[in-house]
């Protein structure tokens, strides 16, 4: 900050002793918590990650030469998957017959999981899951109306994928009490409870990951006891809840960014009530531009972020393939040669 206000707690100033222990503390705490951030909070808007926004994203075509790699987003409506190469696409084909194959065999225009144009496109209309797999298109044309019928064979491997669940991860610092003081465990409980107050009607959630006292030689000064948080904040997952939720409770970036934004306002606001405290500082306070904050991606189980075998979606979470699982919610996919299907979650 470029302006410092009378009594601004910057890190190393004493308590006055004989001040309150605990109580000024909390009260403390409490008067940054009524400080509600405003309603006008930013949101973190992010675009899907699998493809550029181009019009060709939306239809894809297949390869003579290798399996095109074929990207859908879980419960969602897939692209057009082509049954033509590039080359045909702009070429005119006479009395063209399209037939497509998956992992469970022949595809049907009438089944209710998939669809098939006119035109020989595949259409996944709510993709789950399951349907990950390789798919085939046979296609029979002529060039023309004198030449003899031709067969193309195209093989698409579709993934299933989502975005990443990520979550952040916040480290702060606050003056304390003697290390073994009961005090700091109150405070640590009374902070915990605030924090997550804060973020609970956005169904977001804090969890304390490490709370730690040290002894800290300060630089030109004394000794000065200080706590270490550090805290996650995620936010639930809306798609297992048995009710159907709004826009705004879905979107789990924008629940989470929101959630990043109250917390960052209300340790802000801790200092801004110390600037404005005529007394001696409480025991235990914030100190000033120590709150620290990091994004960790994390995937559901089944799924792994892998930019090298899948370049075209590099920051999704992907099925794992056949020979690799993930039982966890880290971000990669793990080697496992008795891994026989896609999405495994254990390694038998």
């Amino acid at each position: 900050m470029e302006a410092w206000a009378p009594g601004l707690a910057r890190r190393g100033r004493r308590r006055a002793s004989g001040a309150p222990l605990s109580r000024a503390a909390v009260v403390l705490l409490l008067s940054a918590f009524l400080l509600r951030a405003p309603p006008t909070v930013g949101y973190l808007i992010r675009l899907p990650r699998s493809f550029s926004l181009t019009q060709d994203s939306l239809k894809i075509v297949g390869s003579p030469n290798y399996p095109v790699k074929v990207y859908v987003m879980v419960h969602q409506k897939s692209p057009h998957v082509l049954c033509v190469t590039q080359k045909l696409r702009n070429s005119e084909l006479i009395d063209p017959v399209f037939q497509w194959h998956g992992p469970k065999g022949k595809i049907v225009s009438e089944n209710s999981s998939t669809h098939i144009t006119t035109t020989g496109s595949l259409v996944f209309q709510d993709f789950e899951e399951g349907m990950t797999g390789a798919y085939t298109c046979f296609l029979e044309y002529k060039p023309s109306v004198e030449e003899a019928v031709k067969n193309v064979q195209l093989k698409f491997i579709v993934y299933a994928y989502r975005e990443p669940h990520f979550y952040y991860q916040f480290t702060a610092r606050y003056h304390s009490a003697p290390c073994n003081s009961i005090y700091n465990i109150s405070f640590e409980n009374k902070l915990l409870q605030i924090l997550s107050k804060l973020v609970h009607e956005i169904k977001c959630e804090v969890s304390l990951q490490k709370s730690e006292c040290h002894h800290v030689k300060m630089q030109k000064a004394g000794f000065q006891n200080e706590l270490f948080f550090k805290f996650a904040v995620s936010c639930i997952d809306t798609e297992k809840e048995s009710k159907p939720c709004d826009d705004h409770t879905c979107d789990y970036s924008k629940r989470l960014s929101k959630a990043k934004n109250l917390i960052e306002r209300f340790f802000s606001q801790q200092v801004e009530v110390l600037g404005r405290r005529a007394g001696p500082l409480p025991e235990i306070y914030y100190i000033e531009d120590t709150l620290q904050m990091v994004w960790i991606n994390r995937c559901f189980p089944g799924y792994g972020i892998n930019p090298a075998r899948h370049p075209k979606c590099p920051e999704c979470c992907v099925v794992c393939s056949p020979g690799y699982y993930n039982p966890s919610d880290g971000t990669h996919c793990l080697h496992c040669n008795s891994s026989l299907l896609f999405g495994a979650k254990t390694c038998l």
